[in-house]
């Protein structure tokens, strides 16, 4: 299997230098350049299929008919309709096909993390740090601002063009297939530990500046933000939380979301 999907790549990336086309793609918010060698839907009808395995192997962890899970799916569809509405407005709304949910799951841990395709989850463990409907809008847009920016599909490109020494130059919808799916699916254990779900420091500091982009649009001040990661910062001496473990130092990121305030508020409407 293994040699057969190194022969359709390496074929792949002959067809790509031959005809021209570049495998480079653009961020949906911050704008940023990103490998694209893999399809977007395809991941995120895996993603989907992981999200319906992890409800259902943790079906009676799902918190419903609370006022805190009916803040989870309020919040989330706020921060949905906003992400839509700029989608539609940049002209790129076809290009995100998602079918968002949310989820509010009895867990200790401090987490929250949304899949590609609009699958999210928040555990209950992080809402004593997010306080207020803008905390909880601060750390759900953090992590849509991770699939709307496409890290995922990023991360399982830049996979495949390692394993083939970076000689890549491909069109996003030419790669395909099973052997692709599972660079993605051992990139990030679909079907397994979501929680587990890891960025680069790069994408957690670009998912920063989305996410307060993404929660000013759907009407929640991203000064409210600060505070949150200041609780965060303050939780994280006592351990780091494994929703941190890859993201930049506390004094780092909370210096630079207040530096990127100022142009996410101008997103925000009251």
């Amino acid at each position: 299997m293994k040699g057969m999907f190194k022969y359709s790549a390496m074929a792949l990336a002959c067809v790509a230098l031959a005809s021209g086309m570049s495998g480079c793609a653009t961020s949906a918010v911050t704008g940023k350049k990103y490998l694209k060698l893999v399809s977007a839907d395809q991941v995120n009808q895996q993603a989907a299929l992981a999200y319906k395995d992890f409800l259902s192997k943790n079906n009676s962890k799902v918190v419903t008919g609370t006022a805190d899970a009916a803040m989870v799916k309020r919040v989330g569809n706020k921060l949905a309709t906003a992400v839509n509405q700029y989608l539609q407005s940049t002209g790129r709304a076809n290009q995100f096909n998602f079918n968002w949910e949310f989820n509010l799951v009895k867990s200790d841990d401090v987490n929250a993390w949304c899949m590609p395709g609009g699958k999210v989850a928040v555990y209950t463990g992080i809402l004593p740090v997010t306080r207020t409907e803008a905390g909880l809008a601060t750390v759900m847009g953090h992590e849509i601002a991770h699939a709307i920016e496409e890290h995922s599909v990023a991360q399982a490109s830049n996979q495949i063009a390692l394993q083939l020494g970076g000689q890549i130059l491909g069109s996003a919808a030419g790669v395909s297939g099973n052997n692709t799916l599972s660079v993605f699916n051992n990139l990030y254990g679909l079907g397994g530990n979501l929680a587990q779900l890891k960025f680069s420091r790069s994408d957690e500091s670009d998912a920063d500046a989305a996410g307060l982009i993404i929660m000013a649009l759907a009407g929640y001040n991203p000064n409210e933000a600060v505070d949150f990661w200041k609780r965060m910062a303050a939780g994280s001496q006592k351990g780091q939380p494994e929703f941190l473990s890859t993201h930049p130092s506390d004094e780092r990121r909370i210096a630079d979301i207040q530096k990127l305030i100022p142009n996410a508020m101008k997103y925000y409407k009251k």
